[in-house]
């Protein structure tokens, strides 16, 4: 079994350090802090510099602190004080002339609050982007391993679902069914509020589930995912058809599974995210439904669920080996239904790999009720 290596998690951030003009960073992020250090709680702030590297929290967290982060400075302070208050002093510790904070993770207000804390000394706040986000798209064998288990819970909990579908269950019952199900295999809980949509809720590309009933059209979308006990996530898509299908309900299926297939045959390294995303956008295009196709192909996922990965019209990136993203694509027709098909993969040295196995060949797709 793998193991993360958070020190080496913070060094190679530290060596990028040049690149971006700064002399340290303030890491607030709450995902970003628990990337390289481990820590499980909120509240904590982690400040990095070439001689310091120091975790900044409260005393809630002292004794879970010490078990999660052997080995690393930790500075803990009382009701008295304040994170901002304690940041400020380590900058100013320092020397730091360009200390680095991380632009996209601060509010405008705590920026303004440290930036008053330091008026007094030659520091000049440096706003970042992406740095320790960037990092984190490639992933590490632990990373992985974390990341195939929460796929694996995702998939048995389906399971569950699909073998024990009901005329009268609604769209709400089938959640908390898939979440508690999710659990009995080991997750801590749903990597996201999970996607219930029959029929015209369906057609709705982040609904909530509801009270429809699952016998009132011959569609289910069902987007779901686990977060395994290390706190990483999954995130699937399979649409399963409980009664007669009409011909546009099999029509926009095959064509979304098409352009799914075709997308991920595509990935590999070095190819350009917005290459594959303009596959599957235009197969879609060509069988009439482009305008039924709006968000991206697909994006990263990890500790969060969105990571900065993105497979769109407007996306710059190319993909690496180790990357982990979601190939997505949709259709929805509003008022009737929609059809969503998701899959995780790996990028490969050699090309790519799909994580997630649950049937989605149209024939597949059909599940009968249970009595």
């Amino acid at each position: 079994m793998n193991e993360p290596n958070y020190e080496a998690r913070r060094g190679k951030l530290i060596k990028k350090f040049r690149e971006a003009e700064i002399d340290c960073l303030l890491i607030s992020g709450v995902s970003n802090v628990r990337y390289l250090t481990g820590f499980t709680g909120d509240s904590s702030w982690l400040f990095l510099s070439g001689q310091h590297q120091i975790l900044m929290s409260d005393t809630r967290y002292e004794t879970q602190l010490e078990a999660e982060c052997p080995g690393l400075d930790v500075e803990i302070r009382d009701a008295s004080s304040t994170i901002l208050d304690m940041s400020a002093k380590l900058i100013l510790k320092s020397k730091a002339k360009r200390p680095g904070v991380e632009g996209d993770q601060l509010t405008v207000s705590q920026y303004a609050a440290l930036e008053s804390r330091l008026t007094d000394s030659p520091a000049k706040l440096i706003p970042t982007s992406g740095l320790v986000e960037r990092q984190r798209e490639v992933k590490d064998k632990y990373e992985l391993e974390q990341i195939r288990e929460a796929v694996h819970i995702a998939e048995r909990g389906i399971s569950v679902v699909r073998s024990s579908l009901r005329p009268n269950q609604t769209e709400t019952e089938i959640r908390y069914l898939l979440e508690a199900s999710m659990r009995d295999f080991g997750g801590t809980g749903p990597a996201f509020e999970p996607i219930i949509g029959v029929g015209p809720t369906a057609a709705l590309p982040h609904a909530h589930a509801g009270m429809r009933l699952v016998s009132e059209h011959p569609v289910l979308l069902v987007d779901w995912g686990a977060q395994n006990h290390s706190g990483y996530r999954s995130d699937l898509t399979r649409v399963f058809i409980t009664g007669k299908p009409t011909k546009q309900i099999e029509q926009v299926y095959k064509v979304v599974l098409a352009a799914q297939q075709a997308a991920i045959k595509a990935i590999r390294p070095g190819a350009a995210c917005v290459d594959v995303d303009r596959i599957a956008r235009g197969m879609i295009a060509d069988a009439g439904f482009g305008k039924f196709f709006g968000h991206g192909l697909g994006h990263g996922f990890g500790l969060d669920i969105h990571e900065s990965l993105r497979m769109s019209p407007l996306s710059k990136q190319t993909f690496e080996p180790g990357m982990v993203v979601t190939v997505e694509p949709g259709i929805y027709l509003p008022g009737k239904f929609g059809v969503r098909i998701e899959d995780d993969i790996l990028v490969t040295t050699q090309g790519c790999e799909v994580l997630s196995s649950v049937p989605r060949e149209f024939e597949e797709a059909f599940v009968p009720f249970l009595a």
